[in-house]
Formats: structure tokens, C-alpha cells, sequence
């Protein structure tokens, strides 16, 4: 299955319908990690004819009103599709008090609620699901630690120290500077900061 992945900044060509579908034709899902406007996420997953699976991110505190996200909302939810498995956690470091931001101990609290069924799939099926998605990195990992608001969550290395998702995505954190790694391993699951876009392909 090839996914396109986005989050945190909107491209031009990613709003031109002809580029999209002379680019993206064979793309299967469109996956948003956050910061996206529900305008650009509703015609990108238009043109592609493709679903929607999204988390949200720091800046996404709107989403609750009309117009909606036309997808479905990973935020602590398991969704099979096409055989894979995805599931997600929304938000960033609290650093301004907004609402989708979250202290390490509340990721933690989502985390734990998700961890039966992600032990379980690991126990069936070697992994907890085929993609994690979220809107921070790790801790440690692609994250910037001395940015509070940048900084990466604890949970999520107890998440893949434990479940191990084949793959990992997220956002928040730019990828202007191209010396910075986008694709780190931690065990046995594949973290890949996605921001603005990247194609995902499983199987």
C-alpha cells in the first residue's frame, strides 16, 4: 500500500489537482499528522480519491467545528484498512496551555489506555499495529530538546519499546535543514518525520 503523508506546511503543488494525480495516482491513503487546515486536507484527499487518517496537532484546536476533517481521527483509536493496521495519539508538549497540547504523565495515560490491544497485536501478529501516527516525535528522536514546544515525548519510546509499530510518523518538527535525519530505527520499528510530506509505502 503506498501512502502519501503530511503535516505542518502547505505546498503549492500539493494544491494543484494535475500535479496530484499525474504524481500520486497510485496513492492508497492519505495521512495527515497535524497542523493542516481541513481545506487543504479535504482537497488533497479529494483529488486523490483516497481516505483520510489524521491526528492533530498543536495548532489544529478548530477542528470540533464546521468544516470538519471529511477522514477518520486516529487520536487513541485502532482502524484496519486494507488489511494494515493504524492507530494514532494527537498533540504536542504542553507549552502555552492549548488544547491539544499534553504533559509527558497525560501522553503517558493515553499511552497505557492503548497498550492492552497493542500488546495483544503484538502478541498475534509480531507488532502492535503496521503505523503509529502522531503529530511530536520521540523523545530523543528527531526532536529539538532544548525548543519546549519541539521537544519529543517520553510515552512514545515506552510505546515502541513495547508495542513496536512497524512504523512510527509524526511531524512538528521542520525538516528545512537537510543534515537532520528523518528516518531513524529504535528497535524494531521505523520512525520517520514525515513534515511537509513523504510517500510511506507498507508491504
Amino acid at each position: 500500500m503506498k501512502i502519501l503523508a503530511i503535516s505542518d506546511v502547505e505546498l503549492p503543488q500539493l494544491q494543484n489537482a494535475e500535479f496530484l494525480q499525474r504524481t500520486y495516482a497510485d496513492v492508497e491513503l492519505l495521512i495527515s499528522c497535524g497542523d493542516m487546515h481541513v481545506e487543504y486536507l479535504d482537497f488533497v484527499s479529494t483529488v486523490l480519491s483516497c481516505p483520510l487518517f489524521y491526528v492533530r496537532g498543536n495548532h489544529d484546536i478548530t477542528y470540533h467545528l464546521p468544516p470538519r476533517p471529511g477522514g477518520d481521527n486516529l487520536h487513541g483509536r485502532f482502524v484496519r484498512y486494507k488489511g494494515y493496521w493504524f492507530a494514532g495519539l494527537e498533540g504536542s508538549p504542553r507549552y502555552n496551555r492549548g488544547p491539544v497540547q499534553y504533559s509527558d504523565a497525560e501522553m503517558f495515560a493515553f499511552v497505557l489506555r492503548m497498550m492492552p490491544r497493542l500488546i495483544a497485536n503484538r502478541a498475534r501478529y509480531g507488532y502492535g499495529v503496521h503505523v503509529f501516527v502522531t503529530h511530536a516525535p520521540p523523545f530523543g528522536v528527531h526532536d529539538l530538546p532544548d525548543d519546549y514546544a519541539h521537544r519529543g515525548f517520553r510515552a512514545f519510546r515506552y510505546l515502541i519499546h513495547w508495542a513496536r509499530p512497524q512504523y512510527l510518523l509524526h511531524g512538528h518538527v521542520d525538516t528545512w535543514d537537510r543534515r537532520k535525519p528523518r528516518r531513524t530505527v529504535l528497535g524494531k520499528t521505523t520512525v520517520l518525520n514525515i513534515n511537509p510530506y513523504m510517500v510511506v509505502e507498507l508491504g
